[in-house]
């Protein structure tokens, strides 16, 4: 293939697949604004209502744009950013409840103010929320873009397709990974590592419950890994460091890894372990 008929057939398909991509950077852009919208007053960076007002005027637009481009029709653009603001202040109170949870779980959060501007799992929850509206409006790509976005800023990958209830809380946060089609309970507690997945990765079963579920009040250590859409981790079970799990745990369960340690004699090294780094 020459160079001209590369950039030529390039130049098609990019215009064939235009309208399935929103502009991501905008975006991207939209969502850090609306987050600002929500809790930047915190730290007064809004000194009028009125320019409250004019910050959520110029949110409405952006969002219009954005969704255009994967929607093509102007009645459903503005039937969509409707319901999309109307859910704004659901999703604000339930954000309050997961920083409030965060404050009172955390004994290194020293006020909500903190929680709300300098706790990555927070972030990365308030996109997920967002993103999950977006979900359930089926509105195409969106909600994805979003939640990876978040995804590279914190590290954290929660898929908007799951379900997580209130007062939700994670701490650290690096590493965890919440599939698409798990459901978490409330006042659920998430350490870094933590890892919702599904035990069949078969393009057959993406329509099917793949991942598990987390009832409420249960708490989740770091780097414990459950997979599999029928194991269910019962209400106020605790789950322990690096646990594997693929079955279910009954209600008020503890669940840990136990780690055994040998102390060798000083002079037998018949069992001594060599290791090449």
């Amino acid at each position: 293939m020459s160079e001209a008929t590369f950039i030529t057939e390039l130049f098609k398909r990019n215009r064939k697949c235009f309208g399935n991509f929103p502009d991501k950077e905008l975006a991207e852009t939209f969502v850090d604004s609306l987050f600002n919208f929500l809790f930047a007053s915190y730290q007064e960076k809004f000194q009028t209502e009125a320019a409250l007002t004019s910050h959520y005027a110029n949110l409405k637009n952006t969002f219009a744009t954005i969704i255009f481009e994967l929607i093509k029709d102007e009645t459903l653009v503005k039937e969509n950013t409707a319901i999309f603001f109307e859910s704004l202040p659901i999703i604000y109170q339930e954000l309050l409840k997961d920083a409030t949870a965060t404050l009172e779980f955390d004994p290194a959060a020293k006020s909500i103010e903190e929680v709300l501007i300098a706790y990555p799992g927070f972030y990365a929850t308030a996109v997920y929320r967002i993103a999950h509206q977006l979900h359930k409006q089926q509105i195409q790509t969106l909600p994805r873009l979003l939640s990876e976005y978040a995804h590279s800023k914190t590290g954290i990958d929660i898929h908007p397709g799951a379900t997580i209830g209130t007062a939700f809380t994670i701490d650290h946060g690096t590493g965890i990974v919440v599939g698409e089609t798990a459901s978490i309970g409330n006042n659920v507690k998430l350490y870094q590592g933590v890892t919702l997945g599904a035990l069949n990765v078969d393009k057959a079963h993406a329509s099917s419950k793949r991942h598990p579920t987390i009832e409420d009040n249960v708490v989740i250590y770091s780097g414990a890994t459950i997979l599999g859409g029928r194991t269910i981790i019962g209400h106020d079970s605790i789950i322990g460091g690096n646990v594997w799990l693929t079955n279910s745990v009954e209600s008020y369960s503890i669940v840990y890894h136990e780690s055994k340690i040998k102390v060798r004699e000083k002079y037998n090294f018949s069992d001594v372990l060599n290791f090449v780094i």
